[in-house]
């Protein structure tokens, strides 16, 4: 029996049915479409299918069907379409074998779907959908995925020894279906993470990034997060995590820094880049901590944090414009808070500047990372928040803050003091820009006056 709510897919992907079935095929959707139906969740547009046709077959299936068709995968038994803006994978039925050193599998092809069910990582994702001709579709669930996801349980379709030793990429997964899907772990695959975890040692660091950037974007990555912990995966390749849960955070008043850490990330929106700073913003309070007079301090973790997330990403191969940014989030989290005894205009310019098109990820990130328990704290620091933001915008308003220059640039620094090219002409613009900043826009004139005076005196040592 087909839920009623999988009737739109099974709209979708009848014509390629009618198309396997003319000639003698069977065909199956499988995969995270199957889940998310079942789900009642939005239809993503990318569908994985699986079928007894070898590769060849496929290919002749889709010619004549498809606007485009890609084989990249052929030798894994995947052949790839595209019709009407929609991503078709096809793959033949595989039932692979694993080498303990390797990710790569040795790719044997199989007739029966529940070979291929067999190999996925989580009875969850071990349905298919078997489509006929005329929109017939039976569900077929050898691993029990519907009563798991009714239940609220993940599991591995083979035991989980076996499922993470194949591919030691799914004990990291499992932390996105945690989170993502409100699954609990069943104890055995819990046991199983904690026994094989050094596997990770063998998956590249590009898909370990992937799977983690694939976590922090769930509407709610904390469990996930709390389960990389407490199994001791995190160790495997963010090992600054469990360094947290060592430190007290007296300010924020809870009994460690992890759980602060963890509050903090699912308060953000679920962007990528705001959501690694969140997970990382607090890194080098294990480094920087102290007991002094006032109790436990931090001073200058923002600073030894910045460089220890630069470290981590780059060894998770992020791209480094992405490095930048996460890591300039984690300098900059703590500078609103000299905010508090009142800035100046030109401290205002400083932050939207030093900022740039950060900004508004940053403050997000300060609003997010005040997790205290203390109401009238909390309104506090929100309010002092509203305010600088209402400052930006009138500054920005009143002085293209968004774009802050010298109100000369080095042609009319050149033109005017009548040099060339030189070290002078830097020094001259970093004057007007400091000039700028401090007082905000001279104009013209007066930024000629102010010029002439700084070459007087430069030319006076």
């Amino acid at each position: 029996m087909v839920p009623e709510r999988l009737q739109p897919l099974l709209d979708a992907t009848a014509p390629l049915a009618e198309r396997f079935a003319a000639a003698g095929h069977r065909l199956y959707l499988v995969g995270g479409s199957v889940r998310d139906a079942i789900l009642g969740r939005p239809f993503a547009g990318d569908l994985d299918f699986t079928t007894d046709a070898r590769p060849d077959a496929i290919e002749a299936v889709l010619r004549g069907w498809a606007d485009a068709l890609w084989d990249q995968g052929r030798r894994f038994g995947t052949i790839g379409a595209k019709k009407d803006g929609v991503t078709y994978e096809i793959t033949t039925h595989r039932a692979e074998a694993y080498s303990p050193d390797s990710r790569k599998p040795e790719v044997a092809f199989a007739d029966a779907v529940e070979a291929d069910l067999a190999r996925r990582d989580f009875t969850v994702n071990a349905m298919a959908l078997e489509l006929g001709a005329g929109g017939a579709a039976d569900l077929i669930d050898p691993f029990g995925g519907l009563a798991d996801l009714a239940s609220h349980r993940l599991r591995t379709p083979l035991s989980p020894d076996e499922s993470f030793t194949d591919d030691p990429l799914r004990m990291l997964r499992a932390a996105r279906f945690i989170a993502g899907y409100g699954l609990a772990p069943d104890p055995e695959l819990v046991d199983a993470v904690r026994r094989l975890r050094g596997r990770m040692e063998i998956v590249s660091p590009e898909r370990i990034r992937g799977e983690l950037d694939k976590l922090m974007v769930v509407e709610e990555p904390g469990e996930g997060l709390w389960f990389l912990v407490n199994s001791g995966l995190s160790d495997e390749f963010l090992p600054e995590l469990r360094a947290l849960s060592l430190e007290q955070d007296p300010i924020h008043r809870h009994k460690d820094v992890l759980a602060h850490t963890i509050a903090v990330v699912e308060k953000t929106s679920p962007d990528r880049i705001l959501r690694l700073a969140a997970l990382l913003h607090d890194i080098g309070k294990p480094k920087t901590r102290s007991i002094g007079p006032e109790g436990v301090s931090f001073h200058h973790h923002e600073v030894v944090g910045a460089r220890m997330a630069d470290t981590r990403l780059r060894a998770l191969r992020y791209p480094m414009d992405e490095i930048a940014d996460i890591t300039r989030l984690v300098e900059l989290h703590l500078r609103f808070h000299g905010f508090g005894t009142g800035w100046s205009d030109s401290a205002v310019r400083r932050y939207a500047r030093d900022a740039g098109p950060l900004l508004k990820r940053l403050n997000e990130l300060t609003r997010c990372d005040c997790t205290t328990r203390n109401q009238r704290r909390a309104e506090e620091l929100a309010r002092r928040m509203d305010v600088l933001e209402e400052r930006i915008a009138y500054l920005r308003e009143q002085e293209e803050l968004d774009a802050i220059r010298p109100d000369l640039d080095g042609n009319q620094i050149m033109e005017h003091l009548g040099i060339g090219p030189s070290r002078a002409v830097g020094q001259a613009r970093d004057f007007l820009l400091e000039l700028r900043l401090e007082e905000g826009p001279l104009g013209e004139e007066e930024a000629l006056r102010r010029l002439d005076e700084w070459w007087k005196a430069q030319r006076a040592h």
